[in-house]
């Protein structure tokens, strides 16, 4: 398992906010950031069992019919923004129809899936492998990735793709920073496909990203960027995972009721995402998405909404009405426990890091901790008792499970066979 894909914490975020706490920073964009249990001020979650004229849900039928339809329809107006519905125009391109690779243990398949009639700019390029000798519909993970799929895998087979550059430049994916490989064999040899795509494709992410991506299709006559409640780019790339969805029920290869999700950092919030509000995803890996992801933006700890939504920061990646809440966290009618509870009662895997500080996770250990009361409605467990320690794996197997390794932000090689592990019971 020695060359499974790593994300390396100082690839993504500066690597000064992680560490030992003494050399964290403790003002980010202008804004103080608390690194201390004492200071993380006073809060109370939103019941996530109660509905909004007021009544108890005491059971799995009225959450599934009643409650959780609300609790999507506020995260869409408040947090992530509202995203269109499966175009018309949806197509797609299988150009690689089933090659051999890595001595015949697998085949590799690529479709392009193009979002619009002109079919030019707005697509996504998926990369699959398959098991070869599976004589049945296999179960699948698709990694939504930072980099172009030829960058993700030692495989010289794959399509050359493009990355966008933080100044918004599209550039030959070989002329990028590199984030680790994915160990294709480790999952074909647990009978499970993997796939992955680059989110840039969908939409670049930096500020203006939507007038190259996909919601700059669907502003309205007159609008020069979405409105208050419409969607941001973490709801633009978790929509791009529903239209590969579309193309997987369309696969006689694969069993589209066992497709799962990974992702890490802000493709950990939208794995989360997308799981939450596509519930043809059968399985969840969330790997450190703190802030604005399964971390409870109540608590004022590492990263909080101010962080986010600063102009000069992530503003763009949420619902503008996002940003309204920066000063009073507690104002929000949503957080996090109510976006992992979304999931219920499908498989849900919370990963993260003891020193990944900015992601608090803690504040992800309390929201599962908070959004088990939703999954015992079906007869499920998650966390209950006292934070595990790094490496501990007591919660780690649970359908709702949370495991914290040693170490920082984003995944390490010891973490996947544990994925593995949990996809084969799960998946």
């Amino acid at each position: 398992m020695k060359n499974l894909i790593f994300l390396i914490s100082v690839l993504i975020v500066s690597s000064s906010i992680y560490g030992q706490k003494e050399n964290l920073n403790t003002v980010v964009a202008g804004f103080p950031v608390n690194y201390d249990e004492a200071h993380v001020g006073a809060y109370t979650l939103p019941d996530a069992l109660k509905m909004q004229n007021g009544k108890e849900v005491t059971d799995a039928k009225t959450w599934t019919e009643k409650r959780r339809s609300e609790i999507v329809k506020l995260f869409e107006e408040h947090q992530f923004g509202k995203m269109p519905p499966r175009p018309a125009s949806l197509s797609f391109n299988v150009f690689d129809t089933g090659t051999s690779i890595f001595n015949g243990k697998a085949i590799r398949k690529q479709v392009t899936v193009y979002f619009t009639k002109d079919s030019s700019d707005h697509k996504m390029d998926l990369l699959i492998y398959l098991p070869a000798k599976a004589q049945k519909p296999v179960p699948l993970l698709l990694m939504v990735s930072f980099s172009a799929n030829s960058n993700m895998v030692d495989d010289p087979g794959v399509k050359q793709g493009y990355v966008w550059t933080k100044e918004g430049n599209k550039v030959p994916a070989s002329q990028s920073r590199g984030f680790g490989k994915i160990d294709v064999e480790s999952f074909i040899s647990a009978g499970i496909g993997i796939a992955t795509v680059y989110y840039g494709d969908i939409e670049p992410d930096f500020k203006t990203g939507f007038k190259y991506g996909i919601r700059g299709v669907y502003l309205k006559p007159g609008m020069k960027e979405p409105a208050p409640d419409e969607w941001g780019a973490i709801s633009a790339w978790a929509w791009g995972l529903s239209r590969a969805m579309d193309y997987f029920e369309t696969d006689k290869q694969i069993d589209a009721k066992r497709v799962a999700l990974q992702g890490t950092s802000r493709l950990g919030k939208t794995v989360l995402w997308a799981g939450a509000h596509d519930e043809r995803f059968k399985l969840v890996i969330a790997s450190c998405s703190g802030e604005g992801g399964a971390a409870i933006s109540r608590r004022d700890y590492g990263e909080n909404i101010k962080h986010m939504t600063d102009t000069s920061r992530y503003y763009y990646q949420f619902a503008p009405n996002w940003h309204s809440y920066a000063s009073d966290f507690n104002a929000s009618p949503v957080d996090a426990h109510m976006l992992v509870a979304l999931m219920a009662p499908r498989p849900l895997l919370l990963q993260t890091g003891d020193t990944d500080y900015w992601s608090d996770p803690k504040g992800e250990f309390l929201a599962a901790v908070a959004a088990e009361p939703v999954y015992e409605l079906f007869g499920k467990k998650g966390p209950t008792g006292p934070m595990p320690a790094a490496g501990d794996q007591t919660y780690l197997f649970n359908i709702l499970g949370y495991y914290m390794h040693s170490g920082g932000h984003g995944t390490v090689p010891s973490d996947w066979p544990l994925f593995i592990e949990y996809l084969k019971r799960f998946l």
